[in-house]
């Protein structure tokens, strides 16, 4: 049976083009993602565009990748953070 600790999220590790990695709550990543997927939505992927509603799109990007592309040359990557062992 796996450990619970496995399903916790503290926190995440964001790597974006230019800028340091940076500790986010997931409240923050939502605020981080939710502009970037209204301002993009025509080239999400297909997965995503099968779910109605941003709120739910970005649920489901969190959820399920750990990347999305925001053009050539640039990268916005999280990671999940468990800050105990």
């Amino acid at each position: 049976m796996p450990d619970t600790i496995m399903y916790r999220e503290d926190c995440f590790v964001v790597l974006e083009t230019g800028r340091e990695e940076e500790f986010i709550s997931r409240e923050e990543l939502v605020a981080k993602l939710k502009p970037i997927l209204q301002e993009n939505s025509q080239e999400l992927p297909r997965e995503l565009i099968k779910i109605i509603g941003v709120d739910r799109q970005v649920e489901h990007l969190i959820d399920n990748y750990y990347e999305f592309d925001i053009g050539e040359g640039k990268y916005l990557q999280w990671y999940v953070a468990r800050l105990e062992k």
